[in-house]
């Protein structure tokens, strides 16, 4: 069981990152923890795995934690068996089973007898079985060292099991797997992940926000539904608070209106009755003081429905429909782009593709582009944008302008800040205050103009990469996404879906999100 009570969390930098954090995991439960960029998930996650010390609250957790974290590049110094803490263990047995019986080793390996057979079996459940786990990490793809720490569970046998973002780097075959672990699996789990096919298969769904965390009793698509009609509730309460607000104005304009015509009434009165000008000021003083009274009682009453009506705006989501807003023009559907004709390509003698690719890519096109991990789509994506050319056969490619945008937002200089990073792409030589309304519909408000692009957040990148496109206006031919979604919360990438759903060019994907390529009306799939 995981029990956090009143949990807060500062950064060294004595900025708050979320307080009074309540929620309770119990036994056997699998649990998705889910949150915008920034909410705080993977540091909660640290918390609960012990890797982090809480600025305040109580936390219990009843079973030491098995964690599999969303970054790996702190373990590339050491070798698989020790990123496994297993290494003493299999160190231990080896030494035992060539005589070196000693107390010491007998305590580490702790009657572990099947440690080596455990091992061995994990990483062949996990399509591992050519790694040594004396083979440093560093040596490993992204996809191989998840998988290594997948394997981890079955070699510890864990009750409760932690993890970050554990599909981002596998491929189809090795999120399937993933999928049916989880669904065998008896322990308790809490996944942090924005892959939504992943979601489905959990049982509770807890959203991290400014608010603390709320509790959803249902997969990824009950959430869904469940914020949909959050969203037409809030709607409802602001389309009723505006009607509410413009009949406040109404009633202060027809009282005040109306205390007009009764103090010129009076006053027409007065000057008839021939009264004193002492005493006429006097009574013009109490009608400008009834008046202002008036004018004070609405403009209080004004200012509050006023106040209700913005914080209820302010609960709606950010905007989903940040469009590039490209110039389309030049787009022929239908017009060829490229031809590749018995194509190969090779880092070595050996080619890299058993059989030469034979393909066409025209204008307007949806294209994904799937493989295991290694089988060549980075070096095909070269390919087409021109950086390499084929070892063998033919490859034609049109006069076209392209855009490559990796997992990693490359074409942002890190350099830079926000604003500069806009003004680089200002080829339509946009005015100022013209290039800053661009950034704030991508969300980028005055404060964050001047934030320097190296402390982006993944979806920040992202919005930036396509407000950098909307301002060069012309759209390009092709524009290549290399997994779009791996650093993406579920919100950026409802985003990043209403974007390309938007252009009308040739989009080219890789992504093993298959839920992504549906809703973008993925047409057809080049497979390596």
């Amino acid at each position: 069981m995981i029990f956090l009570q009143h949990i807060s969390y500062i950064h060294p930098n004595k900025d708050l990152l979320f307080d009074n954090i309540n929620l309770t995991v119990n036994n056997q439960q699998k649990i998705a923890l889910i949150g915008h960029n920034g909410t705080g998930k993977s540091t909660l996650l640290k918390i609960i795995a012990r890797e982090l010390t809480p600025s305040g609250g109580h936390l219990k957790v009843e079973s030491t934690p098995y964690y599999i974290p969303q970054i790996f590049g702190q373990y590339n110094h050491l070798t698989i068996a020790q990123a496994l803490h297993i290494d003493q263990k299999l160190n231990a047995l080896c030494e035992i089973l060539n005589g070196n019986v000693t107390e010491d080793y007998l305590n580490l390996l702790a009657d572990d007898w099947g440690i080596e057979e455990r091992t061995q079996a994990a990483l062949h459940e996990w399509q591992l079985d050519d790694l040594d786990w004396n083979q440093k990490m560093e040596t490993l793809s992204g996809g191989q060292k998840t998988k290594v720490f997948l394997a981890g569970i079955s070699i510890h046998q864990p009750e409760l099991i932690l993890m970050d973002e554990p599909s981002n780097h596998l491929d189809t075959t090795g999120r399937q797997q993933l999928y049916e672990w989880l669904q065998s699996t008896s322990s308790t789990v809490v996944i942090v992940s924005h892959d939504r096919q992943l979601l489905n298969l959990l049982e509770t769904v807890c959203e991290l926000s400014k608010r603390g965390i709320t509790v959803f009793g249902g997969n990824y698509d009950f959430y869904v539904e469940q914020k949909q009609v959050e969203i037409e509730t809030l709607n409802q309460d602001i389309h009723s608070k505006e009607k509410t607000l413009r009949k406040a104005k109404e009633k202060e304009r027809e009282t005040l209106e109306r205390q007009q015509k009764l103090d010129a009434r009076g006053k027409k009165k007065q000057e008839n009755a021939g009264i004193a000008r002492i005493m006429m000021n006097t009574l013009r003083n109490n009608a400008e003081n009834s008046t202002a009274k008036i004018k004070s009682v609405h403009s209080e009453k004004i200012s509050g429905i006023s106040e209700q009506l913005h914080e209820l705006r302010n609960n709606l989501p950010d905007l989903d429909k940040m469009k590039f807003g490209f110039d389309n023009s030049a787009l022929h559907k239908g017009k060829i782009l490229l031809t590749a004709t018995n194509i190969n390509f090779g880092y070595t003698i050996q080619s890299l593709w058993k059989e030469n690719l034979n393909f066409q890519i025209k204008s307007g096109e949806r294209i994904a582009l799937k493989g295991l991990n290694g089988s060549g789509k980075t070096t095909l994506i070269r390919l087409i944008l021109g950086d390499l050319q084929p070892c063998r056969g033919l490859l034609q490619r049109a006069e076209i302008k392209s855009v490559y945008i990796d997992q990693d937002y490359s074409l942002i200089d890190r350099q830079l800040t926000v604003y500069q990073q806009a003004q680089k792409y200002n080829i339509m030589t946009l005015q100022e205050h013209e290039l800053k309304i661009r950034l704030n519909r991508f969300l980028f408000s005055k404060e964050k103009w001047d934030k320097p692009c190296s402390t982006l957040s993944g979806g920040e990148s992202m919005r930036l990469m396509l407000c950098c496109l909307t301002i060069q206006s012309q759209a390009p031919d092709i524009i290549i996404l290399d997994e779009p979604t791996n650093n993406l919360d579920l919100q950026n990438i409802g985003i990043l879906t209403a974007a390309i759903n938007e252009y009308q060019g040739t989009l080219i994907v890789v992504s093993h999100d298959e839920r992504f390529l549906k809703e973008i009306n993925i047409q057809q799939t080049l497979q390596l």
